[in-house]
C-alpha cells in the first residue's frame, strides 16, 4: 500500500492549490481526481471577476492555467473515484476506485454539484431538454426558446451566456429580488431576449421524449400557466459530493463540511477548502484561497505529529 504524507481529493482550484502548496513544501503528495482537473471552471463560459485578468478569461483558460502550475513537481495522480476514507490520525486508509492508499493527512476539495428541482421527469429528461451547464449544452438550443431557474450569480450568468445563443430566454425565480451581484443582475435586466418571471417557481415538468414545456406558479396569486420551451436550465444552488466522507466528520444541515479558519475540521489531520466546505461565499478566489490554507494547516499538522 502506497502512503502519502497528504492526499488531495479533488482537482478544482481547491484542490489543485493546495497540492501546488504542498508539493513546495516538499512533502509527498498524491492527487485524485476522476475527471479533468478544473472542476466547475470547466463548466464556466468566463470569469470576470478573478484578480489578474480585468478584461475576464475564460474557464477553460483558467483552468490550463492551474493545470500548468503543478507541472515539474512529481506526485501521484489517481484518475478515479474516492469510494472510501476510513480515518485514522496520522494513518488514514483512503480507497480510490479498487487501490487503498494510505496517507497522514487528507484535504477533501470536492467542491459541490447542482441541486434538481426533485420534480417528476427531471431525472428523465436530462440531456433531453434539462441541463445543469449553459456552456455544455447551449449550442443544443440556439435559435430555440429556453427557460432558466434561479436567481444567483450562476443562474443569471448562464442566462447572460444562453441569451446570445438562443431565440428567447425566460429567467423563472422564485423571489422578487435577484440574489446575484448587482452588476449582472443590471446586465440581465437590460437585455431585449431576456423574459423575468418573478415570484414563480416550476411546479411540473412536460415531455415525453423530448422536453416540451413546464408549468410555473406564480408564489403570489396562485395562478398557473403552461410555459413552451425547448430546454430549461436548472441553477437552484449547490449540494456536495459526499459519498465518501469519512464517519464521523462534522456537517452542516446542507452536508457541507464544518471547518475553522485555518480549513482544519473536527478529525485532526482532515482539512476541507473550497465549495464542499460550509461557507457563504463560493468563488474562485475563495477556493484558491481555502486550498492554501489548508495546505499550510496541513504541512504544520505533519510537523507537529
Amino acid at each position: 500500500m502506497k502512503e502519502y504524507d497528504s492526499l488531495v481529493i479533488g482537482g478544482g482550484p481547491a484542490g489543485i492549490t493546495a497540492a501546488l502548496y504542498l508539493l513546495r513544501s516538499g512533502l509527498s503528495v498524491a492527487f485524485a481526481e476522476m475527471l479533468s482537473p478544473g472542476g466547475q471552471l470547466l463548466m464556466t463560459e468566463e470569469i470576470e471577476n478573478y484578480p489578474g485578468f480585468p478584461k475576464g478569461i475564460k474557464g477553460y483558460e483558467l483552468t490550463d492555467l492551474f493545470a500548468a502550475h503543478l507541472e515539474g513537481y512529481s506526485y501521484d495522480r489517481y484518475s478515479d473515484a474516492v469510494k472510501e476514507v476510513v480515518y485514522a490520525p496520522g494513518a488514514n486508509k483512503v480507497r480510490i476506485g479498487d487501490e487503498w492508499v494510505l496517507a497522514k493527512t487528507v484535504i477533501i476539495c470536492t467542491g459541490a454539484k447542482y441541486k434538481k428541482l426533485g420534480l417528476p421527469n427531471e431525472e428523465r429528461l436530462i440531456g433531453r431538454g434539462i441541463s445543469y451547464c449553459a456552456l455544455c449544452d447551449g449550442n443544443f438550443f440556439r435559435g430555440q426558446e429556453v427557460g432558466v431557474v434561479g436567481g444567483g450569480n450562476s443562474a443569471l450568468e448562464e442566462a447572460l451566456y444562453l441569451s446570445r445563443l438562443v431565440k428567447k430566454l425566460h429567467l423563472i425565480h422564485r423571489r422578487d429580488d435577484f440574489r446575484a451581484t448587482k452588476c449582472v443582475q443590471d446586465k440581465v435586466c437590460t437585455m431585449p431576449d431576456i423574459n423575468i418571471i418573478r415570484s414563480s417557481v416550476v411546479t411540473a415538468i412536460h415531455g415525453e421524449e423530448n422536453l416540451t414545456g413546464v408549468t410555473v406558479k406564480n408564489l403570489k396569486t396562485g395562478e398557473e400557466r403552461l410555459l413552451t420551451l425547448d430546454g430549461l436550465f436548472i441553477f437552484v444552488g449547490y449540494e456536495p459530493i459526499k459519498d465518501f466522507y469519512p464517519e464521523g466528520l462534522t456537517t452542516d444541515a446542507s452536508g457541507f463540511i464544518v471547518t475553522d479558519t485555518e480549513m482544519a475540521t473536527c478529525l485532526p489531520g482532515v482539512f476541507a477548502a473550497g465549495d464542499c466546505r460550509s461557507k457563504n461565499c463560493r468563488q474562485v478566489t475563495t477556493a484558491v484561497g481555502d486550498g492554501a490554507t489548508a495546505a499550510n494547516s496541513a504541512f504544520h499538522y505533519l510537523e507537529k505529529h
